[in-house]
């Protein structure tokens, strides 16, 4: 019979007490896994939120502030910037060095999600996570929404495009309206003006999917309708119009413009667009990518440590669980362990049987474990998407998971050292005589 075979026997023997070892151990693992698994998607979507353009142009203040409002669609707007900012990068003297612009406007919410103004490119020609182009599908837990839809067209003002999550947090579908409210949070003013639902987004991933989307041609035009008394008064004096004047300088305020450069060197291109802007006395340049990396290391990277430390210590102390069930079971054991001897097995077979038995509860309880964790973050995976957009899967493994295994084999080795020790130093004789 081989050593692996007399350990799995051993074990066998104490079922219960083994099984409760190996739960201990699994739930470690688990709580290791979890960390690594969510810490490494959270990252990737935190850092692919920048991804697809290659600056942002917004008001001067904080570098954070801008990316957090004009990426995440969080926080408040840092300023508005000229419309002529963005007519310099289309069709100024920037424009050499610009293949796509996209501006942005801020200011208005929905049930709690960020309404934001800008143009049909957005979806058509910018893409996400590199490469990726968006589409119009099903919300993010499955639901048909209504139809597929479709982006909305820059000659219907009050159009709009709902981000999956929004569209499942608001319960707006394709062919629905929704009333928009000034500013990001609630007991704002609703403007009476309705914008009309056309698409929902398929689930990217991104913050976009927290997003609602509609025609910076509407969101002008509501200011206009329904703005301070002098844009009133403008207004009247147009009536017959309909809407604000396009070339209010006021109402053609933007908050931010997103920058793709021109290939084959958008980086070099990029600087030059940024010393231009950074020059001027309105605005203000960043490269997101690099503010976003500062911002993930400096809150959420050394969260990251803590959780994955409490976890470590977690599985340490189920290996010292492991080492004392093992080493209370000696007591027990000494009779069987004088009888190998006796029948010709050497001291060291002993103590290699001992070390094994300890090896196949951590790796029993690895296993386990690793199905525990990837099993509650499949369990938990459409909500995670719902509250925050970011997509989880039951298969989602980092490449950090496979260290699990040697780590397991290490400490499995030190804590079975103890225990294997004292099987070793077994005095045969007095073991045969005192239990008959």
């Amino acid at each position: 019979m081989s050593l692996w075979k007399i350990a799995w026997r051993s074990i066998q023997q104490r079922a219960f007490v083994s099984g409760l070892t190996a739960l201990s151990m699994g739930l470690g693992v688990a709580l290791v896994v979890s960390v690594l698994v969510v810490y490494g998607v959270v990252a990737q979507s935190f850092h692919r939120g920048g991804e697809g353009y290659d600056l942002i142009i917004g008001a001067k203040g904080g570098k954070e502030q801008l990316v957090l409002n004009t990426v995440f669609y969080l926080s408040e707007p840092v300023g508005n910037i000229p419309y002529s900012l963005y007519e310099d990068l289309t069709d100024g003297k920037l424009a050499p060095y610009v293949d796509l612009a996209i501006p942005v406007c801020m200011g208005h919410s929905y049930q709690g999600f960020r309404v934001v103004g800008t143009v049909p490119e957005m979806f058509t020609e910018l893409k996400y996570r590199g490469d990726q182009s968006y589409e119009f599908g099903q919300t993010a837990d499955g639901r048909p929404g209504g139809g597929k839809g479709e982006n909305f067209k820059s000659e219907n003002p009050f159009d709009a495009v709902m981000g999956s999550t929004a569209a499942v947090r608001t319960h707006l579908q394709v062919g629905e309206e929704f009333q928009a409210v000034h500013g990001s949070g609630e007991g704002g003013h609703v403007h009476q003006q309705r914008f009309h639902v056309v698409g929902v987004l398929a689930p990217t991933g991104t913050p976009v999917d927290r997003a609602i989307f509609v025609n910076m041609k509407g969101f002008f035009e509501i200011h206009g309708m329904e703005g301070t008394a002098a844009h009133k008064e403008h207004a009247g004096a147009h009536e017959g119009h309909g809407v604000h004047d396009e070339h209010d300088e006021e109402a053609k305020q933007i908050t931010a413009i997103l920058v793709c450069c021109k290939q084959p060197n958008p980086s070099r291109f990029a600087d030059v667009v940024a010393g231009v802007i950074n020059k001027g006395p309105t605005a203000q340049a960043v490269q997101p990518i690099r503010v976003i990396a500062d911002l993930f290391e400096g809150i959420v990277g050394k969260l990251e440590w803590v959780l994955l430390g409490m976890a470590v210590l977690t599985v340490i102390v189920a290996g010292i669980s492991i080492m004392v069930s093992i080493y209370n079971s000696m007591s027990d054991r000494r009779h069987e362990i004088a009888v190998m001897r006796a029948l010709g097995a050497r001291r060291v077979t002993v103590m290699v049987i001992i070390l094994l038995e300890s090896i196949l509860l951590s790796l029993l309880g690895g296993g386990l474990g690793l199905l525990l964790g990837h099993g509650m973050i499949g369990a938990c995976s459409s909500v995670i998407v719902n509250w925050t957009g970011v997509d989880i899967g039951l298969l989602q493994f980092q490449k950090i998971e496979l260290f699990l295994v040697p780590g397991l084999l290490l400490l499995a080795s030190a804590v079975g050292y103890l225990p294997a020790l004292a099987a070793y130093r077994t005095d045969v004789a007095q073991s045969l005589t005192n239990t008959p």
